[in-house]
């Protein structure tokens, strides 16, 4: 590919973990909308829970997730009996009568917490709702701050999934992030994890990080092929300064352009399937026997994902709920969320509820980030009239094309190989929450 096409393509986009994007979350929805909705699920629906960790030890100056430095124990014993008011406050609202169908710790770094309060917390999530037993329970780890005592209390839990953060094994690059982490010390976690019973290992890769280099990139997916995980998830670093300060510290002239950025991205994709991984979606990879590649795969906000619960409940800062046809999202600071659980037992703070012409967007985008597809039938049977306008919109779509990016096909279209790489830009074309400059990608 051309690097001019490259840069055209590369334009920022949203990453589609939702539909509409949290960017379009108004505090005109609020508390009493999500306890309206968990009051009017379906009795026989299942639900998957999100808990949100915000805190992490250290500073990764790379960092965009919802987080604070938590250098005493305090920050960290208040969070956890707000939690578990809210869980008790959401299971009064009658979720409890739901079963948990997949369950996942992010943050921050969950492992923040000692083994005690592993256990505890998971005691409290299994008083106040039944977990199915196929359930999976991911739990994302700093290795850094790993152990066997802590592999053990994860197992104790009932964790049978772990999430470990890479990034890039390259020192220089991990001194220009401030995350000094060696392979050795990986390693020993994921060997720990192992020995404790947890076999299912996914590894947390990251590209567009200051000072990385293409080989550098090859040198870092050799030695995670050594750890041999069941998944690899390969994102792309959003260096977005003016809305995470910390991210200033990074020398953006260390940066990679966006054809580095793309360059790196795909020889660390080709080496993934040539090694045996299956590519799922934009940024996934997974072993051919693990659920992931066998499908169906869905996303949501911790990327791709086997779960298939239609409801999702976040609970802590700045968690993501989706309930019916709508998002909801709690206070993001520790302490406002602290006072709106004190106060009410409840710390949603704004949201979105999808219009009949959203909820056909959002599945038209989850199938294009999904399965690379878009299927005319498909959509018009499961929405009716309502999805004439975004019918329209992918005729033109096929028509406009003249890169190749798409292949028509009997009911639609598919997205080819060319275009894989920029399906988020594919997707694009049916957010009408974009400008119209950004909406559609200038080489459809």
């Amino acid at each position: 590919m051309s690097p001019d096409f490259v840069r055209r393509m590369s334009a920022p986009v949203p990453r589609y973990t939702s539909y509409p994007t949290a960017a379009q979350f108004r505090d005109t929805v609020g508390e009493k909308d999500f306890a309206e909705a968990l009051v009017e699920l379906e009795d026989d629906a299942s639900f998957s829970l999100y808990v949100h960790v915000p805190f992490c030890k250290k500073l990764c100056w790379y960092c965009g997730c919802n987080m604070k430095v938590a250098r005493t124990k305090e920050p960290v014993i208040r969070y956890l009996e707000a939690l578990e008011a809210e869980l008790r406050a959401i299971a009064a609202l009658g979720l409890s009568k739901h079963k948990i169908s997949y369950m996942h710790w992010g943050g921050g770094s969950p492992n923040i917490l000692t083994g005690e309060q592993i256990l505890a917390l998971t005691a409290r999530i299994r008083d106040s709702f039944e977990i199915d037993t196929t359930a999976e329970f991911a739990v994302e780890i700093d290795p850094r701050e790993a152990s066997a005592s802590l592999a053990q209390a994860l197992k104790r839990a009932g964790v049978n999934r772990v999430s470990i953060g890479v990034q890039d094994f390259d020192s220089a690059v991990q001194t220009a992030i401030n995350r000094l982490q060696s392979f050795e010390v990986t390693s020993a976690c994921v060997d720990s994890l192992r020995d404790a019973g947890i076999d299912n290992i996914n590894i947390d890769l990251v590209y567009g990080l200051p000072l990385q280099t293409r080989s550098g990139i090859e040198r870092t997916v050799e030695q995670v092929l050594l750890l041999q995980p069941n998944r690899v998830t390969l994102f792309g670093y959003a260096h977005l300064p003016a809305r995470f300060a910390h991210q200033s510290i990074i020398d953006a002239t260390t940066l990679p352009d966006s054809v580095e950025r793309f360059a790196q991205s795909q020889r660390a994709a080709r080496m993934l399937t040539a090694a045996g991984y299956v590519r799922i979606g934009l940024d996934h990879f997974a072993l051919k026997d693990d659920p992931l590649a066998v499908g169906p795969v869905r996303r949501n906000f911790q990327g791709y994902t086997t779960d298939t619960s239609e409801t999702l409940v976040g609970v802590g800062p700045s968690a993501i709920s989706c309930i019916g046809s709508a998002y909801f999202q709690n206070a993001s600071s520790p302490a406002e969320y602290e006072e709106r659980i004190a106060a009410t037992g409840l710390a949603t703070t704004r949201g979105v509820k999808l219009t009949d012409e959203d909820r056909v967007r959002r599945y038209v985008i989850a199938r294009l980030m999904c399965d690379f597809s878009y299927s005319e039938s498909n959509v018009r049977e499961r929405f009716g009239a309502t999805a004439s306008r975004v019918i329209l919109e992918g005729r033109e779509m096929i028509e406009a094309d003249m890169a190749g990016l798409l292949e028509k096909v009997e009911d639609g279209f598919v997205v080819t190989p060319r275009g894989q790489p920029f399906v988020r830009s594919i997707a694009a074309c049916f957010d009408t929450y974009l400008g119209s400059d950004m909406r559609c990608a200038p080489a459809v």
